[in-house]
């Protein structure tokens, strides 16, 4: 029953949020992003709103944690700048009021983008993507970026013995 009011009331979102009931997964209004606070964090704006977006299926390290600036840095390069086409897709909110969704960049999905690269996790807690999943395979068996090292440190763990 829970899953089922979660899609319905994501369903409802992405209607609102395009406007239009035919085309419900994507949000049709042009974003930029405005601000990447880390990894898996930015802020979009239009004309109309601004707010804050946490990438789903994904964890990033943490800014003052082991590639935590370089998957900051990933973010930017990938989102920010001029003539960058970005899409979203909403569906949900967390604890933070934040919105919960997916975002491209020029086409470019960018939780897997930052996973097949090294610089996030696959969050398999709350995530059953199996794109990204396959991704962070590929990326440890390759040690790519976080998993050159034997020691990397999950940003779950590392917010458990670094809190604010």
């Amino acid at each position: 029953m829970a899953l089922i009011r979660f899609i319905f009331t994501s369903m409802c979102l992405l209607i609102a949020a395009s406007g239009n009931a035919a085309d419900s997964s994507h949000v049709s209004t042009p974003y930029v992003v405005s601000y990447v606070y880390d990894g898996d964090t930015v802020k979009l704006h239009n004309a109309e709103s601004e707010f804050k977006l946490r990438l789903t299926d994904i964890d990033a390290p943490e800014r003052n944690q082991d590639y935590g600036l370089k998957s900051r840095r990933a973010l930017i390069k990938l989102c920010q700048g001029n003539n960058i086409f970005v899409t979203v897709q909403i569906v949900g909110t967390d604890k933070y009021n934040r919105s919960l969704g997916r975002l491209q960049c020029n086409h470019i999905d960018v939780s897997t983008y930052l996973v097949e690269h090294g610089l996030a996790w696959h969050y398999a807690q709350y995530s059953s993507d199996v794109n990204i999943y396959n991704a962070s395979l590929k990326a440890r068996q390759q040690r790519l970026g976080l998993w050159a090292s034997d020691t990397a440190i999950p940003p779950w763990t590392w917010r458990r013995y670094h809190p604010y």
